[in-house]
């Protein structure tokens, strides 16, 4: 299902939406996996549940010296071209759960390869299914380039996802790229506190930041996420709800971001992460989880659920 959207003069809150232009390692038998994780997490608190040749999830929970608070750990490992059954039905669920909780469900996406893997929520059944005027779409990260340039957030999230299902374009929010990295940040910020002031996004009472309902996070085989890097002081940032970088290790250097404490104020958290070449990151944040010198990946901590939905090649060294 596809609709047309016109370009219009929209509030800060609501400039968009306009079209933009322009191998599995051999050892890994459902059996193996299995009992590897189980004695691998089992140290970290963790157990296996709900196990199926083709699926498992292992429930964590993660010591309050950790994250401060208790949460609710699933991992589950797919075939990769299965895996976007599973995640499309995870978001579902959590769009009618809150829809019928709060009258709408507030998303944050990333980039990458996270939007190839949301492909199923535009057929059917979903696409039909889904009340998609009740959504309203942020973005975790963005990079300070055009909407039709190659590098854009938004391009990639228009092009595979947004153009193909009728979310109202005054439910997208993207950044004002005409904006200095410095200036696109603070006017995100300015455009989340006024969703929050109209009960669009809801407030932690735990923390006091906004809380959406679901953040989607992709990881990068350093570990990054969002646009939050290993070393970098970003990570400690605890008052700003949305900062800048230029100095981004991974290009283009400019970005805007959400900060660790609105990551972590949300009530659910995906990670998708796929490729033998995540597998040392998804090590580090599963089983390594002591290391005082997290990686970004590991500090993920919202105050619900965290789930990660894997391929076989990430998951190759748990």
């Amino acid at each position: 299902m596809a609709s047309t959207r016109s370009v219009a003069s929209f509030s800060p809150c609501t400039r968009i939406l306009k079209p933009p232009s322009s191998s599995t390692p051999s050892f890994f038998s459902p059996q193996f996996s299995q009992k590897f994780l189980s004695r691998a997490l089992s140290s970290k608190g963790v157990s296996l549940i709900g196990v199926n040749p083709k699926r498992f999830s292992p429930k964590v929970k993660m010591s309050m010296a950790e994250t401060a608070k208790s949460v609710n750990k699933k991992v589950e490992v797919f075939e990769t071209d299965e895996l976007a059954v599973p995640l499309a039905d995870y978001v579902a669920d959590l769009s009618a759960k809150f829809i019928k909780e709060r009258g709408n469900f507030t998303v944050a996406l990333s980039g990458g390869s996270l939007i190839h893997h949301l492909r199923k929520l535009v057929e059917p059944p979903h696409v039909d299914t889904i009340e998609w005027s009740r959504w309203h779409v942020l973005w975790v990260d963005e990079r300070v380039v055009p909407k039709t340039h190659e590098d854009s957030n938004y391009k990639l999230a228009y092009d595979g996802f947004l153009s193909k299902v009728p979310i109202p374009p005054g439910n997208v929010y993207a950044i004002n790229d005409a904006l200095s990295a410095e200036g696109a940040a603070d006017d995100y910020e300015t455009c989340v506190r006024h969703l929050v002031k109209n009960n669009v996004i809801a407030v932690s009472s735990a923390s006091g930041f906004p809380k959406f309902d679901l953040i989607l996070l992709g990881m990068g085989p350093d570990g990054h996420v969002a646009s939050l890097f290993p070393g970098h002081p970003l990570i400690h940032e605890r008052n700003k709800w949305v900062a800048f970088i230029k100095d981004s290790p991974k290009p283009p250097p400019e970005r805007i971001t959400f900060t660790f404490p609105v990551i972590n104020s949300s009530a659910y958290t995906a990670i998708v992460s796929t490729g033998a070449g995540k597998a040392d990151a998804v090590h580090s944040a599963l089983i390594d989880s002591d290391n005082p010198d997290k990686l970004p990946v590991a500090l993920v901590s919202p105050e619900v659920e965290l789930k990660w939905f894997l391929d076989k090649g990430a998951a190759s060294k748990i």
